[in-house]
C-alpha cells in the first residue's frame, strides 16, 4: 500500500531536495507504485510508534523539521508538482496529495482523514490545507468522521481537478505536466510561490509581496524571450534564466 516506514520517508525527501535543486528539471509527477495504492500514509508498525517512544521535547522538535514525505512542510519547492492518486491516498497519504499543486485520480481512488480512528490526527498538513482545498464544511466531514470518500466525491468538492480511468491516469498527469512546462519555467514558480506566501497575510502586504516577485521576473532572460517570441510569432525558447 505504499505505506512510508522511517527509512522511506528519508529516501523520498532526499528525491524531493534533488528535485529541488536540479535546474534541468521543471516539474515533478508524483504517484504510486502498482495498482492498488497512492500512498497510505505513515508505516503504522515502524513509523508511528517511534513517534510515542520519543521524549516530549524531541517530538516537539519535528515541528521544525521535514515533514512526512519531504513536501508536507519544511522543504520549499516552487518547481510544479502534480499528484497521480493511484488507489488510497490515507492518512499521510493524503497530505502528500494535499501538498501538490495539482491532483488527478483515478477512478478507483479513496482519500480519507484515518488518523482519528487511531486515536490523533493529522500533523502534516492534512488539517490545514484540506479547508483552503474543499472549504471548511467538507474538510469538518472527512476530519471528524474518518470516512473514505471516493474519486467522483473528490472531484465534486475540488479535491482533484480530473477523475480518468486507471489505464489513462499517467498520461493525464503527463499531459498536465506538458501543459506547464509550455509556459516559461520562473514565472510559474514564482506564481506559485506567490499564492502560497499569500495565504494569510493581509491583502496589502499580498499585492506589495506580488508585485515584489513580479518585478524580479523583469530582470530575467525569459521575461525578455516571451514577448520577442509573440512579435517573431513562434514559440518561446525557455532559459529558467
Amino acid at each position: 500500500m505504499n505505506a512510508l516506514g522511517p527509512n522511506h520517508n528519508d529516501e523520498i525527501i532526499q528525491v524531493w531536495t534533488d528535485f529541488r535543486d536540479d535546474p534541468e528539471v521543471w516539474a515533478a509527477i508524483l504517484t504510486g507504485a502498482g495498482d492498488r495504492a497512492f500512498c497510505a500514509g505513515a508505516d503504522l508498525k515502524t513509523y508511528t510508534p517511534l513517534l510515542g517512544e520519543r521524549g516530549s521535547y524531541d517530538v516537539r522538535q519535528d515541528a521544525n523539521r521535514m515533514g512526512f514525505g519531504g513536501i508536507t512542510r519544511g522543504l520549499e519547492i516552487w518547481k510544479p508538482i502534480i499528484a497521480a492518486v493511484n488507489g488510497y491516498a490515507l492518512a499521510g497519504g493524503m497530505e502528500l496529495a494535499l501538498a501538490c499543486d495539482i491532483r488527478v485520480a483515478s477512478d478507483n481512488a479513496q482519500f480519507g482523514c484515518s488518523e482519528v480512528r487511531r486515536g490523533f490526527h493529522h500533523c502534516d498538513g492534512g488539517t490545514v490545507r484540506l479547508p483552503l482545498i474543499v472549504g471548511l464544511g467538507n474538510a469538518l466531514r472527512m476530519q471528524l468522521t474518518g470516512e473514505h470518500i471516493g474519486a467522483r466525491e473528490a472531484l465534486r468538492i475540488g479535491l482533484v481537478s480530473e477523475v480518468v480511468d486507471l489505464d489513462g491516469l499517467k498520461e493525464t498527469a503527463e499531459r498536465y505536466a506538458g501543459v506547464i512546462l509550455r509556459n516559461g519555467p520562473l514565472g510559474v514558480r514564482s506564481a506559485k510561490e506567490s499564492m502560497l506566501r499569500s495565504l494569510g497575510r493581509v491583502l496589502e502586504d499580498a499585492l506589495r509581496f506580488e508585485n515584489i516577485l513580479f518585478s524580479t521576473l523583469t530582470r530575467t532572460e525569459d521575461y525578455k524571450e516571451g514577448p520577442r517570441s509573440f512579435a517573431e510569432k513562434r514559440d518561446p525558447l525557455w532559459k529558467g534564466e
